[in-house]
């Protein structure tokens, strides 16, 4: 059984998510992120850089970025319906959009929505998040209008790993009203959202948003 080391404000909910299409059964280890567990030695005997999430397959390696766990989920079980095979006409599409999430996309809503940990002066968080928040609509926008162009999923009528990553980084942006000008993508947040697999776990990412956002407020948190 895999073993995936998570928990609250994390990424691996986005593991979660992919284990849960495909209904694989694995057991979750909680680390707690407030509490700084992921740098204590017990995690970093698993997982050396001290990122939270980290998968321990049935065999016993260790698979650490969130990316390339999900895609080795998909494509260990055979989830076509999240990765396209290497000899499907979608495969090259699939692979663009999924690397260009998490090369470009993923580290610019980092520092939008961490921008405290991108700064060197306190005073100038507003100002990171402020340019963070533009370059990610800017990038958005290239991703709204291939959604108008095929939509509604990257890749046309087929859901794929590309949605459901898409969505979990830009549903916090919908809540704040950012994607008001992009009726293509809330489109796709809806559906994603809405897949009887995810659903619960979308809901979650929204409740940690929450939660996280008031410990900020009152200066507690990750830092």
């Amino acid at each position: 059984m895999y073993i995936l080391y998570g928990g609250g404000y994390t990424r691996a909910i986005i593991v979660e998510m992919v284990l849960a299409e495909g209904g694989i059964p694995y057991e979750l280890r909680n680390v707690d992120i407030v509490a700084h567990e992921h740098r204590r030695p017990e995690y970093l005997a698993i997982n050396p850089s001290g990122w939270v999430p980290a998968l321990v397959t049935p065999e016993g390696d260790t698979l650490y970025e969130t990316p390339a766990i999900n895609l080795y989920l998909a494509e260990r079980h055979r989830l076509t319906h999240l990765a396209p095979t290497a000899d499907d006409p979608d495969r090259g599409l699939f692979l663009s959009g999924l690397f260009s999430l998490a090369g470009d996309l993923e580290p610019i809503l980092k520092r939008c929505f961490y921008p405290h940990r991108y700064v060197m002066r306190e005073e100038d968080t507003a100002a990171m998040e402020e340019k963070s928040l533009a370059e990610a609509l800017e990038r958005l926008r290239v991703m709204e209008g291939r959604l108008n162009a095929r939509g509604p999923y990257h890749l046309g009528e087929r859901f794929s790993l590309v949605d459901l990553t898409l969505c979990h980084w830009t549903a916090p942006l919908r809540d704040d009203g950012e994607l008001e000008s992009m009726p293509a993508l809330r489109a796709c947040l809806d559906l994603v959202s809405a897949r009887p697999a995810l659903r619960p776990h979308f809901a979650q990412q929204r409740a940690w948003g929450e939660e996280y956002a008031g410990m900020q407020a009152r200066g507690e948190g990750v830092r």
